[in-house]
């Protein structure tokens, strides 16, 4: 793939982390495998359309290292989350013990919250690194029965040493969730080597595949352990017995998935997913690294982010100083989308940017650095 496959504006797009631009072949693709059986055959369209969702399962298993068989189609984080919570039959009708971050996306936070009837979660302050290990090192105990990882954290842009803590949870019998939202598509991974217990993840962002096409894994060697609560016809381990007295769970992780499921979203990302699974993450993250390089190189001191290939997201994070509203109001002005948290100015760069954006990117913020 290369920019011209992707939809952009004429001007500077750095916002991936939020939003990952579509693929020019992706509304040709949606029109064959969705609109065209719903609009042409004489019969109902579902065979066609099942098929685009277990590409969807197919191009996350290229992608990630897993199998297809392994991947549930979820609406979002929040919902595979839940699921999966109320589930495990360790954390009912107990106290449940949870690590996690002040850095981890709020609607993580409050699923744990919710999900969980009765959780006590113990938050790793904000001040603390959350990709060096012995952070992680310094929390992590045996009275923690769960382990919440971001694999990236969006606001930082620190990349967490997700195999090293699943190590170090595991030695104390906790149980592992990553969320993968910020990572997908940017860096490496390879769930089967991780061995989490459960991953959630989507495919808006860097995979460039839009909203609503999340998904949720759950390790194989657990799943049968696994009991859904919140669960339809598609559960089943035969969705067309159609007999209202006897519901088998699905042998896999489809036990998760519900009733009559979304279709569109799943085919837009298959597309896109199956795209970047044959160009593979780690040309991605080569490319991502070249451009970080440009800006590290050129604006170190008043970079937020690490500076390192293993700790750093595919995010910098910028601070200027006193000029930070100014200097993100200059880039926006100029035409460089751009978005501003906590931290600083964040900037993305994808496989559809090049050297050239990132050094008009580079000239305006040192116009205001202190």
């Amino acid at each position: 793939m290369q920019a011209n496959d992707f939809y952009l504006p004429s001007q500077d797009y750095l916002l991936s982390h939020s939003v990952g631009r579509m693929l020019k072949s992706a509304q040709d693709d949606f029109n064959n495998q969705f609109m065209a059986p719903w609009q042409q055959l004489n019969q109902e369209p579902w065979q066609q359309w099942l098929e685009g969702i277990e590409r969807f399962r197919l191009a996350l298993a290229k992608l990630l290292g897993g199998r297809a068989g392994e991947f549930c189609p979820q609406t979002n984080l929040s919902s595979g989350l839940t699921k999966w919570l109320m589930s495990v039959p360790d954390f009912q009708q107990r106290k449940v013990k949870v690590l996690l971050s002040e850095h981890d996306f709020p609607s993580m936070g409050f699923v744990l919250q919710q999900a969980l009837q009765d959780a006590e979660l113990t938050f790793i302050p904000d001040s603390e690194d959350m990709s060096c290990l012995d952070t992680w090192q310094q929390h992590l105990s045996a009275e923690y029965d769960l382990v919440f990882v971001s694999h990236v954290y969006s606001n930082t842009g620190q990349q967490a040493p997700v195999s090293e803590v699943i190590s170090c949870a595991k030695q104390h019998s906790a149980r592992v969730v990553v969320d993968i939202a910020q990572s997908a598509g940017i860096l490496p991974i390879d769930l089967h080597a991780w061995q989490a217990d459960c991953v959630v993840g989507s495919s808006v962002k860097w995979l460039c595949g839009g909203p609503g096409a999340g998904y949720l894994w759950v390790n194989p060697q657990r799943v049968s352990e696994c009991k859904p609560k919140d669960v339809g016809w598609f559960s089943h381990q035969n969705p067309f017995e159609f007999d209202i007295h006897h519901f088998a769970p699905h042998d896999t992780v489809l036990r998760f998935w519900g009733g009559t499921p979304s279709v569109a979203p799943y085919i837009l990302a298959g597309h896109s997913i199956d795209a970047f699974a044959q160009m593979g993450s780690e040309k991605v993250r080569a490319h991502n690294l070249g451009l970080l390089e440009n800006i590290w190189q050129a604006l170190s001191p008043w970079c937020m982010s690490p500076q390192e290939s293993s700790r750093c997201s595919g995010t910098a994070i910028i601070h200027p100083g006193k000029q930070l509203e100014a200097c993100a109001q200059a880039l926006k002005a100029q035409g460089v989308a751009i978005d501003v948290r906590k931290y600083g100015i964040r900037v993305s760069p994808h496989i559809y940017n090049n050297h050239e954006q990132v050094t008009r990117f580079v000239d305006t913020v040192q116009r205001f650095v202190d």
